[in-house]
């Protein structure tokens, strides 16, 4: 077992900005110091199926900060698995501290032109190998989707009205949907800019019963698109390390974080909610900053 459940502890915010309403964060982003946030989640039925198929690699996909990658890396060589890593753009003259760890971790770097990575059906048939297992970009799909809904397995669940999650492929928010309640709304914060297409992508992962269930997409808080952020988002970051001491990263969990609580201000949630807040892991991202510009 490479995480174990009992790292994780639910976080209350002293300082929600709202009355009324309760708000916990189930921290998985202490689930493990690499294998952090969902990323053990959707990768474990991956892996799983890699060992019982008998295959010796696991291929994947990712950019230069992915906190897949990394993750991918260390779990699977746990796993007496090799790993090759397909990655986004060109190979630069300095490795990002996330594939140096990768590489250190026995992954083989194959760097791809933004135009190839695009296509990965042809990459898989150009590149493939027996004993290859295939795992699409961030762990996402149906596999991922499953090993996601295991996120509520570690949390008294029906406790809580609401519960929230950063959204970049509709994964996670899949998985919640799977393991939430009829009378529960899942919630995703989606950090992409003009993905209007991911309820449909949420929807294709779900079985018919599935499907029955509420859920939602929430498309304002992208702050201009993937890993973008301007100095709103930073000066957020900043305030939310200081009031609660939770570190979040400018891809994901700081965006979730920000229209949550935006959300509350504006009155979104009725009175008397509980909101669970799911921090996903994964500061990687942060390695794109200057030194200095994070308390954390």
């Amino acid at each position: 077992m490479i995480v174990r459940n009992q790292n994780i502890c639910l976080h209350p915010l002293k300082h929600f900005p709202a009355t009324g309403i309760t708000a916990d964060v189930l921290r998985l982003d202490e689930l493990h110091p690499v294998v952090s946030g969902n990323k053990w989640f959707k990768l474990q039925y991956y892996l799983e199926e890699a060992l019982n198929s008998g295959a010796d690699t696991i291929a994947t996909f990712g950019g230069a900060y992915s906190n897949h990658i990394v993750a991918t890396a260390f779990a699977a060589r746990e796993q007496g698995l090799k790993t090759v890593g397909f990655i986004r753009g060109e190979e630069p003259p300095q490795l990002s501290h996330t594939l140096r760890d990768a590489k250190a971790f026995g992954m083989e770097l194959v760097f791809l032109s933004r135009e190839k990575y695009r296509e990965p059906a042809n990459v898989m048939t150009l590149y493939g190998k027996p004993g290859w297992l295939w795992v699409p970009e961030g762990g996402s799909g149906k596999t991922g989707a499953d090993g996601a809904a295991g996120i509520l397995d570690t949390v008294n669940k029906d406790l809580y009205s609401h519960i929230i999650c950063a959204a970049g492929t509709g994964t996670t928010v899949a998985g919640l949907v799977k393991a939430a309640s009829e009378r529960q709304l899942v919630t995703g914060i989606s950090v992409l800019k003009g993905y209007d297409e991911m309820p449909e992508a949420v929807k294709s992962m779900l079985n018919e019963n599935e499907k029955q269930k509420p859920f939602k997409i929430i498309h304002e808080y992208h702050f201009g698109g993937y890993a973008r952020c301007p100095e709103t988002l930073l000066a957020f970051m900043r305030e939310l390390w200081e009031t609660e001491t939770i570190p979040t990263d400018i891809v994901y969990t700081a965006k979730m974080f920000f229209g949550v609580c935006d959300l509350a201000r504006k009155g979104e949630f009725p009175e008397g909610s509980r909101l669970l807040l799911i921090h996903t892991g994964g500061l990687q991202g942060n390695g794109s900053l200057p030194a200095g510009t994070l308390p954390f």
